[in-house]
């Protein structure tokens, strides 16, 4: 077998409007999707209001067990976008209008004949010791401090700002699947299903009920970093279920 190499992420949803069901997210299947294709395992995603401490706190609890952190929303130019002073107050850095930041904005709404008023100069407000993350939607740039990424919450913008950081990004064995699709309910194979997961302990194995023209059915799916591996736990299972 290939020897596995593992980089972790995490997923912090910031916003009171998330969680008031307001705003229906939709930036995490995207970036779960992105991070399993270049070789990062989402290991979990949290989800916190606009908090200060909540958000520090949370960010320090991820960002020491895992290799990335990830962050979503509140980096805008209103009051309750605080994501850089959480940011900031999670790793003890001063947070202010950061010169590179300023130029990006000042440039770009010159361009659109319009002001950086106060509240477009908040966007440019960055925690000490940060690398900027560039935005080539609407200029306001993300920022990354040691492991933890920050990006804006509005899709086409966190989606940007995620190829941007992309290039710079650790990766490790892409997990590949495989899915064996069986006209049984759940319950009959589950005994089966147990014993082979012992056999090969480093596959992952799930099962995903679901129904098919009024019947049960379910969805087996493989996940391993080895093609060989895995195709040899998909071919021993579907002999052990007779399928």
């Amino acid at each position: 077998m290939t020897e596995e190499r593992i980089v972790t992420a995490a997923l912090l949803v910031i916003g009171d409007e998330i969680l008031s069901g307001r705003t229906k997210d939709q930036n995490i299947g995207f970036i779960a999707e992105h991070l399993t294709n270049i070789g990062i395992r989402l290991k979990e995603v949290r989800v916190v209001p606009d908090i200060e401490d909540d958000i520090a706190d949370a960010v320090n609890a991820l960002r020491r067990r895992y290799t990335y952190v990830f962050t979503t929303g509140g980096i805008g130019p209103t009051h309750d976008d605080i994501t850089a002073d959480s940011i900031g107050k999670a790793f003890s850095a001063r947070v202010g209008v950061d010169p590179r930041a300023e130029k990006i904005l000042r440039d770009y709404y010159a361009e659109k004949g319009l002001e950086l008023t106060g509240a477009r100069l908040r966007m440019a407000r960055i925690p000490e010791g940060a690398e900027l993350v560039d935005n080539p939607v609407s200029a306001a740039p993300g920022f990354r401090l040691e492991n933890v990424i920050v990006m804006a919450g509005i899709p086409s913008i966190m989606q940007a700002m995620l190829a941007a950081v992309t290039p710079s990004l650790a990766t490790g064995s892409k997990l590949l699947s495989l899915a064996i699709s069986i006209d049984r309910a759940e319950s009959e194979i589950a005994a089966a299903f147990s014993a082979h997961q012992k056999l090969y302990p480093d596959v992952t194995m799930g099962s995903y009920p679901f129904m098919r023209d009024g019947r049960y059915a379910v969805e087996l799916v493989l996940r391993c970093a080895d093609q060989a591996r895995l195709d040899e736990a998909a071919a021993t299972l579907k002999r052990a279920l007779g399928v």
